[in-house]
């Protein structure tokens, strides 16, 4: 598993300024969460540690060591799926171990295993376009699965669900960050999926980004989003940005 850090980091984009010093540091087998408004630049943060973006200032990190690019042990997770429509959802999730040259046999039995654990069992030969939305994205987070990274990274993945798929999906990655240990960073405008799921929570800044608090929770889960604890923590971070 894998500590990242965000030192002092600020991104511009010509003349516009997205993130200023920003510092965040998420230990290994934490399930941290960042919040904030529209702009802020927590894409762009999440997309930093993938290696898809560069700082213009500051050091991002894993493990101590600087983050020069894309590496399989920082998997990204998009809020679109990004299946291929021709693939079937095996030759999707496979696809990465294929180019590893993983031998078939290996491949289908790993396959197999990962639809598993997040319930599409027996959807090996469907095509994206026969699956609902919470099935493409299960078969998404089993593409990053199986190529067992230290690190998720999840770009508000389940932005475009219906209220009650994402409260499943929210419970299955749940399910599946308490099993594997693995470092994982979720962004997300939805407060009650940040504090379902999160350890650690940086609250954003409107533009230029800055992290304006770091909540940390230590409820037992699964947790309930009725007791008080989480409602006053939701109030807190809804009077942070200013809701």
């Amino acid at each position: 598993m894998q500590t990242l850090e965000l030192r002092h980091v600020g991104k511009s984009f010509g003349q516009l300024q997205v993130l200023k010093d920003i510092n965040i540091t998420i230990e290994k087998g934490e399930f941290a969460a960042i919040v904030g408004p529209s702009g802020c630049g927590k894409s762009t943060a999440l997309r930093m540690f993938a290696g898809l973006e560069s700082p213009s200032e500051g050091d991002v990190l894993a493990d101590g060591m600087a983050i020069k690019g894309p590496s399989p042990e920082r998997m990204f997770i998009f809020q679109e799926h990004a299946l291929y429509p021709w693939s079937t959802v095996e030759q999707n999730v496979g696809l990465g171990l294929e180019l590893a040259g993983v031998s078939k046999s290996e491949r289908k039995e790993r396959i197999n295993a990962v639809l598993a654990k997040v319930n599409l069992a027996g959807f090996n030969n469907y095509y994206p376009a026969q699956l609902s939305g919470g099935m493409k994205q299960r078969a998404a987070i089993a593409r990053a699965l199986i190529m067992d990274p230290d690190v998720l990274l999840l770009d508000e993945p389940y932005g475009a669900l219906d209220a009650m798929t994402r409260l499943t999906m929210q419970n299955e990655l749940q399910t599946i960050w308490s099993g594997s240990g693995k470092t994982m960073l979720l962004i997300t405008h939805d407060i009650d999926e940040a504090l379902y799921l999160a350890d650690k929570i940086f609250v954003m800044s409107a533009r230029p980004g800055q992290v304006v608090e770091t909540i940390r929770l230590d409820q037992a889960r699964p947790r309930n989003r009725n007791d008080e604890s989480f409602s006053a923590n939701r109030q807190k971070i809804m009077s942070l940005l200013g809701l």
